[in-house]
């Protein structure tokens, strides 16, 4: 096991501004050439002919204020790129056709990049269709110019949102839905257990036209799983990215929903004690994978180098390809993902950066890829017995996976998306409707 390195992350030199803003930069890049600059659209993965994510979008739509504060990126650049998404979102077909962009206010998970049209025969996504809001929401929250354009983005951000049918996506259980396919109607899974859903159940009793009830959230946060784990106690979910994502957008210091106030902590402290579970989980090794420790570790749903079942050093392996790996429940096949340790930044930072220097300098996974980190690696797998175990890394970038590097580094370094959305008036009523209390939110004008 390589030596542990300074737990101190002030003295830490991932810390410097110079490589925070390094990572950052080079993450940002994938929005600059994944996107289609005619309508926006941003590229869900790196390989050939693939579609558009809504979800990617959204976290486009929110680096783009982080890129012009960090000079990635100008101003007018940003405004214009931002125009053009909303205006295509605006324009796309809605309908129950399956040809269409959307139904009731709501987007397919994956749009052809060109036509913007639904691809695959995929899902109407109520989940990715939350995050396109919430980088629509960030748009109109930092562009409050009094110019034509910038009224324009807050204009259309706050229409795109507000025409969203929330009550026709909730389950005869109170929950909401995963998603809906015009050729056989709605999918049997609901947003049930502690998950990404928080920014979902939130933006859907803050809307001001077609809002849920407090008792939607109410049946979603009665589906939650607390576990003693590593000698942790925790609100469980296993996959790490769920305890990061909506907090992308949430500011969750010091604010408790009637959940958290029983269990006398907040959700940032939870995805802090979920982000120590990931780390001792390696550190402990249960399954045996080669080179986890300390500072490699990070398990979440992610990129793989199956299906294909292995045996290596006497011991049958099974490898997935993309699946919703989880710690220290879940699948495990010493598949780990470098984006999601650093999107747990804010979390718990004397973790997190040695960890991150890990993986640039000893396991050389950033500086050689344009976008930085690729989506995941695996240093167990070998996809042919008797070869030496030099390991797998994912062939692609994801933009779901980049975004929250931009996002959650500036976060660590200035708040500014939760500033931002502390200012964003849907969610803080979502928030209060879901049962929120303390700290900034009580500060806020109802």
């Amino acid at each position: 096991m390589t030596k542990t390195m300074s737990s101190d992350p002030l003295s830490h030199p991932m810390e410097s501004a110079p490589m925070l803003q390094h990572m950052q930069s080079k993450a940002f890049a994938y929005f600059q050439y994944e996107t289609n600059p005619v309508n926006g659209l941003v590229r869900d993965k790196t390989a050939p002919n693939w579609p558009a994510s809504i979800a990617a979008t959204g976290l486009a739509l929110s680096s783009y204020p982080v890129a012009v504060e960090r000079g990635l990126m100008s101003r007018a650049n940003a405004i214009a790129r931002t125009l053009a998404t909303l205006r295509f979102f605006r324009d796309s077909p809605q309908g129950p056709e399956p040809d269409a962009s959307g139904y009731r206010g709501f987007y397919y998970h994956f749009l052809d990049m060109q036509t913007g049209r639904r691809a695959w025969k995929c899902e109407l996504s109520t989940v990715d269709s939350a995050l396109l809001f919430a980088g629509m929401l960030t748009a109109a929250a930092y562009f409050d110019d009094d110019t034509a354009e910038q009224k324009e983005i807050r204009e259309l951000a706050n229409m795109l949102y507000q025409r969203a049918e929330w009550p026709w996506t909730q389950a005869a259980d109170g929950t909401i839905g995963h998603g809906w396919h015009p050729e056989s109607g709605f999918i049997p899974h609901r947003w049930q257990g502690y998950d990404e859903g928080l920014m979902l159940y939130v933006l859907a009793l803050g809307s001001p036209t077609h809002p849920l009830t407090p008792d939607a959230y109410a049946a979603w946060s009665s589906t939650y799983e607390w576990k003693h784990c590593s000698g942790i106690d925790y609100l469980y979910c296993g996959p790490m990215f769920t305890h990061q994502l909506s907090q992308v957008w949430i500011d969750a210091r010091g604010i408790r929903d009637a959940f958290m106030r029983d269990k006398g902590i907040d959700y940032f402290e939870n995805s802090r004690r979920a982000t120590m579970v990931q780390q001792r989980y390696a550190i402990d090794n249960p399954l045996g994978f080669k080179n986890y420790c300390d500072h490699c570790w990070g398990i979440t749903a992610s990129d793989g180098p199956g299906p294909m079942s292995v045996k290596i050093d006497g011991i049958e392996r099974q490898f997935y390809d993309y699946v919703g790996r989880g710690a220290p429940y879940g699948i495990d096949d010493g598949t780990l993902a470098p984006w999601v340790v650093v999107a747990s930044l804010p979390f718990a930072p004397e973790i997190v950066l040695p960890t991150t220097h890990h993986f640039i300098h000893t396991l050389q996974l950033h500086e050689h890829h344009p976008y930085g980190f690729k989506a995941s690696f695996n240093q167990t797998y070998v996809d042919k017995p008797g070869l030496p175990l030099d390991g797998w890394v994912s062939p692609y970038f994801f933009g779901l996976n980049l975004g929250p590097i931009v996002l959650m580094v500036e976060n660590h370094r200035s708040g500014m998306l939760w500033e931002l959305m502390r200012g964003c008036r849907w969610m803080v009523d979502g928030l209060r409707r879901a049962g929120f209390q303390g700290g900034w939110l009580d500060q806020q004008r109802p």
